[in-house]
């Protein structure tokens, strides 16, 4: 026979107040076998529920009970309360700004210079703020990709020497690929854990993420490399610039600089 498992009319209960909750009764026909009935009952019942059907509240599926009432019949009672259970993840996501100091331009748009010393604007390939001295650049905001996510984990996950990894990865980029980012895009912020009452663990982690990219052009210099957090910064060199009669800066070499460890992110184990 096989297992059949329906909502008994009489379900739903529900309470509001300080301590909001549901429970949900459930009849399971076809088994003898407590397991097989209450895997029936964690099927049929919804893992959160919308308390109030109005997106103001979610209540959470707390545990199952069965009890036999009569041959291959059991009874199965849900209860939900607000509290996330342990095992359960939340996510979350921001776009935003970062900055970074840039000494290069994508394109000079326009140039304007004064008529009785040069016979053209002199060209600096794109550097920012040529002075006699160097070149001085400019602060400018980046496009960065921040993710959180909050797990709750047993106990015996969540050990000395589980914070210890975590400590430990702190301030490392991902050398393997990582929640579907290439390696060199994520950076790990940190996390932070609090112990519920129930004795399980509540822990937030936080990420950052900068896309690697590839083909870049620096003035002449062509086919640049970079990692999403590596550091990018030009050296730069006097020429003569034929065309305006002047001295100009130009970018003489690009450099690639690795400045946060890596790291195989996935040792989290979220």
């Amino acid at each position: 026979m096989a297992i059949t498992t329906f909502e008994k009319f009489d379900s739903r209960y529900t309470s509001s107040g300080a301590d909001p909750g549901q429970e949900r009764h459930y009849t399971v026909l076809g088994t003898s076998d407590e397991l097989a009935a209450r895997l029936a009952v964690q099927g049929a019942a919804p893992v959160v529920i919308d308390h109030y059907l109005d997106g103001t509240l979610l209540v959470w599926r707390q545990s199952i009970e069965m009890e036999p009432v009569g041959e291959e019949q059991w009874h199965g009672a849900v209860r939900y309360s607000t509290v996330r259970p342990t095992n359960e993840s939340v996510y979350s996501f921001e776009t935003g700004g970062g900055t970074t100091h840039i000494t290069q331009s994508l394109q000079t748009v326009a140039s304007y210079y004064e008529l009785l010393h040069f016979l053209s604007a002199p060209d600096f390939k794109g550097a920012i703020g040529v002075t006699n001295d160097g070149v001085e650049g400019t602060d400018i905001v980046v496009p960065v990709y921040q993710f959180a996510e909050t797990h709750y984990l047993p106990p015996t996950f969540v050990t000395p020497g589980y914070k210890a990894l975590l400590y430990s990865l702190t301030g490392k980029v991902n050398s393997l690929p990582f929640k579907g980012f290439a390696a060199g895009e994520v950076l790990f912020l940190g996390a932070s854990g609090s112990i519920r009452g129930g004795g399980d663990w509540e822990i937030a982690y936080r990420f950052a993420a900068s896309p690697n990219v590839t083909g870049l052009a620096v003035g002449s210099i062509t086919g640049v490399d970079k990692k999403g957090w590596e550091y990018l910064w030009v050296r730069y060199k006097d020429a003569d610039d034929d065309t305006a009669k002047a001295l100009v800066k130009v970018p003489a070499s690009v450099h690639i600089e690795q400045v946060y460890g890596t790291a195989n992110l996935s040792l989290m184990g979220i």
